[in-house]
């Protein structure tokens, strides 16, 4: 049923360790690809990210082929499944792909790759694809943990403790402020993957972790580590976009305002109390290692009726001033993942978006799902 290309194998080597590619690192120039001319059939391929709960609406396009809804007739899309986001940026930057559904910090390294002097592909944020304060900002702690009051007594836990994350990920932004928030030190700030978190929480080598859903209920719902804090304790947001080839974008203006209106069909479609149980089952469809009851949690868990996750769909002010503070925190990286502590001024092209809403006479945010816990 589904145009899938890339076959996730297990869950455990969805989060082998890749950390963002440095801007620095650009190709040579690459030969510009042609899309062919507005209202010709097209041939899209577009990098998503099947087991990172915030960029779903990517699953549910793919899944329920909104986009045969928009697209020219004749034209074809090929959903190619991805470990990460920075796996995406690379397609992209070679051109494989065209555009991509990743996590806020891939996309804003993806936006400095356009490097006139060296060469690099031009990559723009069009839309965002979700935001929440709890899909990449979940605080895990060792099964044996003590039980804590509130998260504060629960990061004051952690200080001299032996910590993991993914570095230069949403995950260890998340963790970096809020320790430097609560004056916390942790003994170890480790970099590992998903497998090896697995295995240091099993063998009591690890004490805590920040990691992003679905992989934080995997976690807990395994038996593996309990959740005791995420972004909503910290007023900490988190966010998922969509990114675009230029060239795709400046070929076929009709494509680009083609593909988004299905995106926001998809947004509202996962908005709809009414459509939980067969979103779930698209979702489940295209993953790969998580039950149902993973796949719900990370999606709908949560207190009863408090915002899950949210469907901004553009850049508005809100979303801009994360933007804007994800990567001044990229560049204050020892390793300089971007550039630069502020985006270039065309980084984010979200018009269009901005053009369909006024068109079906919607505001941002276009819906929420809200917390229903079975």
């Amino acid at each position: 049923m589904y145009n899938t290309t890339t076959k996730l194998r297990k869950i455990a080597t969805v989060l082998v360790s890749t950390v963002i590619l440095t801007a620095t690192v650009t190709p040579a120039a690459v030969a510009r690809v042609d899309f062919g001319k507005p209202g010709d059939p097209v041939h899209l391929v577009v990098g998503y990210q099947p087991h990172y709960t915030e960029a779903w609406s990517a699953v549910v396009n793919n899944g329920k082929q909104f986009w045969k809804k928009y697209l020219p007739a004749g034209s074809t899309v090929d959903f190619q499944a991805a470990q990460q986001g920075p796996v995406i940026i690379r397609a992209m930057t070679e051109e494989k792909q065209h555009l991509g559904y990743m996590g806020d910090m891939p996309a804003i390294e993806g936006t400095f790759r356009y490097l006139k002097p060296r060469g690099g592909v031009d990559i723009r944020i069009v839309a965002v694809s979700g935001t929440s304060q709890q899909m990449c900002n979940n605080f895990l702690v060792r099964q044996d943990a003590p039980s804590f009051q509130n998260s504060q007594e629960a990061l004051q836990w952690m200080n001299g403790k032996v910590f993991t994350t993914l570095l230069s990920t949403c995950s260890d932004r998340f963790a970096r402020l809020a320790f430097q928030a609560s004056g916390i030190k942790p003994k170890e700030y480790l970099n590992q993957s998903f497998d090896l978190m697995v295995g240091s929480f099993r063998s009591g080598t690890i004490d805590a972790t920040t990691i992003w859903e679905p992989i934080a209920s995997k976690l807990v719902t395994a038996g593996v580590a309990k959740r005791v804090a995420t972004g909503k304790d910290f007023e900490m947001m988190d966010g998922a976009l969509i990114v675009m080839l230029n060239d795709l974008i400046e070929q076929r203006p009709d494509i680009h305002k083609a593909w988004l209106q299905s995106e926001l069909e998809a947004q509202l479609f996962m908005a709809n109390p009414a459509h939980e149980e067969e979103v779930i089952d698209l979702i489940k469809q295209q993953t790969e290692g998580l039950d149902k009851d993973v796949l719900r949690e990370a999606l709908y868990g949560g207190q009863p009726g408090e915002v899950k996750l949210q469907f901004d769909f553009i850049v508005n002010d809100k979303v801009r001033k994360f933007l804007d503070e994800a990567t001044a925190f990229l560049n204050s990286l020892p390793k300089k993942v971007v550039a630069a502590s502020k985006m270039r001024d065309d980084a984010v092209m979200d018009e269009v978006a901005r053009q369909i809403l006024k068109e079906r006479g919607l505001t941002s945010p276009v819906g929420v799902i809200k917390g229903s816990p079975k």
